[in-house]
């Protein structure tokens, strides 16, 4: 049996389902998902984390135009606050002048703090460590599971369908349509919106498409148990500036990473705990904390483009198939910005107004861009 939508979104992850629930106000709209639940990688693994100044360029236009809605989301959306305010400590440690050039270039709103003032925020900060200290207190805490659920109940309270354990097996463009055959079905459509995440160039491969070079990273984090520490709940995310380690409060407890991004294939990524020991020597290194174990840890993947910036726009030598894929460690924060610029453009309307004015210029993330690198 052949069913027939406007759009077909490969993907059930934060992407896909955002783009899906906007487009499916106006569209019939299909998600095809491969596992048996939505989010089951990227989305349901990510850091959780809202940082206006970390990511490209594009990324930082995305994620800042959509803090207005973690704020102020739609009402019935979500059944609790997306955000939760928490501020940013960065550190430039020794040798790291030039990544604190990099982030004074791009970031906004950062105040320099002497090493007593960063003490009052980060009390366990070991002395000397940190050469300059700067405050980010626009940051905070993403609730996923929210945000996620909250699309997906917005796409399917507009009639959008949801199909898991379909992995699409062919893909095959005949006539003007996409004819997507799985486990559960044949499917066709005009519009094939690729939104597979670290499966991206695997879907394009079958689809008969070329290939953008995504690269699959994994990022590896435990959870260690501070016990006898005052106020660790209301610590700050704390970070170097060269990245080499992160470490945010999680339920009485502190996630720590080496902030690893070790390329690997798409598959179901483990914690490798060589890189999760060296995230916790790093922050016994910069602060008084003294760690004997974890308490439990997970992987995930972050997939990236070759230039760091997402994928999204039609592919420039096959009709109807538009790439939403290369999010890094940033689609959760970009979500709410990036999926109306990417449903925008299925629907050939021009990109959000709100989105350009804060500095988007799609030649960084139109797929064409990637045949010249």
């Amino acid at each position: 049996m052949t069913n027939n939508f406007d759009v077909i979104v490969i993907g059930a992850g934060i992407a896909g389902a955002s783009v899906a629930a906007h487009l499916a106000e106006t569209k019939r709209v299909l998600i095809l998902e491969m596992e048996d639940r939505p989010g089951f990688h990227t989305t349901g693994r990510s850091a959780a984390t809202f940082e206006p100044n970390y990511g490209p360029p594009p990324i930082l236009a995305f994620t800042r135009v959509s803090n207005g809605f973690f704020v102020n989301p739609p009402p019935g959306f979500a059944d609790g606050p997306l955000l939760a305010p928490r501020s940013s400590l960065f550190f430039e440690s020794e040798g790291q002048e030039i990544f604190t050039e990099k982030l004074l270039e791009s970031g906004l709103g950062l105040e320099e703090l002497s090493e007593a003032q960063a003490l009052k925020h980060f009390s366990v900060l070991r002395k000397g460590y940190a050469k300059r200290t700067f405050l980010d207190p626009h940051t905070g805490d993403l609730d996923v599971d929210l945000l996620h659920r909250g699309y997906l109940r917005l796409f399917k309270s507009r009639s959008g369908q949801l199909l898991t354990n379909a992995a699409a097996e062919t893909i095959e463009h005949v006539g003007k349509n996409w004819r997507i055959t799985t486990p559960q079905g044949i499917f066709e459509s005009e519009i094939l919106v690729n939104a597979a995440g670290a499966w991206g160039d695997v879907v394009a491969a079958i689809a008969g498409v070329n290939p953008v070079g995504l690269q699959p990273k994994r990022r590896s984090i435990g959870v260690i148990p501070v016990d006898g520490i005052p106020g660790v709940g209301d610590f700050p995310l704390v970070t170097d500036m060269g990245e080499t380690w992160y470490a945010k409060p999680q339920s009485g407890k502190l996630m720590v990473s080496s902030a690893d991004a070790t390329p690997v294939d798409p598959h179901d990524a483990y914690a490798d705990d060589m890189a999760i020991a060296e995230g916790i020597e790093r922050l016994m290194n910069a602060t008084t904390i003294e760690v004997s174990r974890f308490d439990h840890s997970w992987g995930g993947l972050r997939t990236f483009a070759p230039d760091g910036s997402p994928v999204v726009g039609f592919d420039p030598h096959t009709d109807g198939f538009l790439w939403l894929v290369g999010q890094g460690g940033y689609g959760i924060q970009s979500a709410p910005a990036l999926s109306r610029t990417a449903a925008a453009m299925v629907l050939g309307e021009k990109p959000p107004q709100d989105v350009m004015e804060a500095g988007l210029l799609l030649g960084n993330i139109l797929p064409e861009r990637l045949n010249n690198l």
